[in-house]
């Protein structure tokens, strides 16, 4: 298992403390509301968007929340290695065959990890709104929260299909490295296909979490 999960290493950390009051936010922001699945995707290449997903679903797990998370990101995937998990089955083999997800039970209880399986050499050929819908329709009654990592925004389409079929996403950036204007740019692509837009996680500010919101 990864080192970067601050939330199992350090669990007394401000890094970890953070990603704490990121689920507390997460729970009022979806008081009312169905939010049962959550997209996490960054507008660069250079954001950690997959380590604060994983930590996130961490401490929900530890609070007792089922978690299942799917990693949704079939050009980069790093799900399987941060919970070190082997990662030659997962969604791709769901999205071409059908069946039963891949779910793999990890080290952390409540906790489990649908991996992004064989890189296809056309993710987008994949990902159709109507299967990304079937797919979450199918892992929701298995869990309190389904948690999507997801390509940068601005790199390629495919954040944007899964932001369009689940009911909430962060936007996660780094301090002093994501620009405002690829933060703002990534923001309206995401508004474009009516993605509920629940917050923003800064990340790197002086080695902790920041958690920011749109004005729920």
């Amino acid at each position: 298992m990864s080192s970067d999960l601050v939330t199992l290493t350090a669990p007394r950390s401000a890094a970890a403390e953070a990603y704490q009051s990121l689920r507390t936010n997460i729970e009022f922001s979806g008081l009312g509301t169905d939010l049962n699945s959550l997209l996490v995707t960054c507008p660069d290449t250079e954001t950690d968007k997959s380590d604060a997903l994983a930590n996130l679903a961490v401490v929900m797990a530890n609070a007792g929340d089922r978690v299942i998370v799917v990693d949704g990101d079939l050009r980069r995937p790093l799900q399987h290695t941060i919970f070190g998990i082997r990662g030659d089955a997962g969604l791709t083999d769901w999205l071409q065959n059908g069946g039963e997800p891949a779910l793999v039970d990890t080290q952390v209880s409540h906790l489990r990890l649908l991996a992004a399986g064989p890189l296809p050499p056309n993710p987008v050929a994949l990902l159709s709104h109507k299967r990304l819908a079937e797919l979450l329709e199918t892992l929701t009654g298995e869990a309190d929260y389904i948690l999507v990592d997801a390509p940068p925004v601005l790199a390629v389409t495919d954040a944007a299909l899964w932001a369009s079929q689940v009911d909430g996403t962060l936007l996660a950036v780094t301090a002093g490295r994501t620009k405002r204007e690829q933060a703002q740019r990534a923001k309206e692509v995401l508004e474009k296909v009516q993605a509920n837009m629940i917050g923003a996680v800064l990340l790197d500010a002086e080695d902790s979490v920041v958690v920011t919101g749109y004005g729920q």
